[in-house]
This record gives structure tokens, C-alpha cells and sequence, in this order.
């Protein structure tokens, strides 16, 4: 029903009455993301795997908070253990670059790029492409807007084209066109998932630092 705050206030409550309710954090930490709290959202995610770390591995959402939370090493930890159980998500490997390229460059970033052989959503090759150094965003638009398509699957694929192409340009300083691509992701393809709420949060943060 997208009421956040109200989904946050009910986690609060079972919380208060089992603090030791992993799962809890872990929808919590969802909810504060969206509402752009990123650090809680990150220490939430820590709560849950500190009580159920079987579930670790799955916790992409938590490796993203940590990206936004500023945390990068443990970001890349995070996607690095998610590649044990999903080694196909290009999504994965791409978040996993972004923390190295925070941290230490682009350079080292496409060094120690996550193997993806084949995610067969489109366009995520070609976006692995350009992050690996061997595509250009031109070769992710022609391949999201390539074929006869559904309009849904069209909106999907311009969401994820634009998304992607905004954080690699945003990660290599090009503020222009990571703005330009996160915003066309969050306002003209929107999706109703958490990716969504990614891009959402992604341009509220660069429209706070440039007005």
C-alpha cells in the first residue's frame, strides 16, 4: 500500500516487544530506505544479519544502503557474498564496482569485476559491458529499445538503461549525465520495486546537492 512511515511505525512496535526479531530489522531497513534514511536503513540491515546471518547471502538491499551510507568496503563484502548464491545478476556485480570504484577507482573497479556470463534480462549485458570497459552507453540504449516489445517491458527496460548508465556516470564524475539518467529513471520510467525506490532516493540525493 506504499505507506511507509506506517510500515516503519508497526516495525518499531514489534521490535519493542522482540528486540531479537531478525526479519523485523530486515523489513524495517527496507522501509527506512525508502523514506531516504539511509543510516538507519544500514543499521538495521546489520541487526538482521547479526541475528540471523544465515541469511546474509540474500541481503542485496543491505549491500545498497551501504553503498548510500557511504560504508564501501562493507558494501563490497556484501555483493561479494551474494555472488555465492545469484553469480548471474549483473545488477549485483554493477553495485559491487560502484563500492570498489568509491573506494579506490575505476581502474581497480573493472580489475576486480564480479563474472556474470549470462543474465538474459535486457539490456544487463550490455550494461555489464560498459562497466567492464568493453561497451558505451550508446550500445545500452540500442540494445533496451532493439525488438518489438511490450510498452511494460519497454518501461522496464529504459528504467534499468537509464538507471545503470546513471550511476557508472555518476561513480566516473560526469554529474551532467548521471543526473540526467537517474532523474529520466526515477520520474519518466518509473517502477513500482525496490530498484525504483533506488532511483527515487538516487536523484532526490543528487537534486539535494544541486539544486
Amino acid at each position: 500500500m506504499r505507506q511507509t512511515q506506517k510500515e516503519v511505525n508497526d516495525f518499531d512496535q514489534a521490535l519493542a516487544l522482540d528486540p531479537a526479531a531478525g526479519p523485523a530489522y530486515y523489513h524495517r531497513a527496507m522501509e527506512n530506505f525508502k523514506l531516504g534514511h539511509i543510516k538507519e536503513s544500514a543499521a538495521d540491515f546489520d541487526k538482521s544479519v547479526d541475528l540471523t546471518p544465515d541469511q546474509a547471502p540474500k541481503l542485496w538491499q543491505r549491500g545498497i544502503s551501504l553503498y548510500y551510507a557511504g560504508r564501501y568496503e562493507d558494501g563490497q563484502r556484501q555483493f561479494e557474498l551474494h555472488q555465492t548464491i545469484n553469480s548471474n545478476d549483473v545488477e549485483n556485480a554493477v553495485w559491487h564496482f560502484l563500492c570498489v570504484a568509491r573506494r579506490a577507482g575505476i581502474d581497480p573497479a573493472r580489475a576486480s569485476l564480479l563474472k556474470v556470463e549470462n543474465d538474459p534480462r535486457v539490456p544487463m549485458m550490455q550494461i555489464y559491458a560498459l562497466y567492464a570497459g568493453r561497451g558505451s552507453a550508446e550500445e545500452v540504449m540500442k540494445a533496451a529499445t532493439a525488438g518489438r516489445t511490450s510498452p511494460t517491458e519497454l518501461n522496464d527496460r529504459m528504467f534499468y538503461a537509464h538507471l545503470y548508465l546513471g550511476l557508472y556516470f555518476d561513480v566516473a564524475g560526469n554529474e551532467k549525465m548521471a543526473r540526467e539518467h537517474i532523474c529520466q529513471a526515477a520520474d519518466l520510467f518509473e517502477v513500482g520495486s525496490y530498484m525504483g525506490d533506488v532511483a527515487r532516493i538516487h536523484a532526490a540525493l543528487l537534486r539535494q546537492e544541486h539544486p
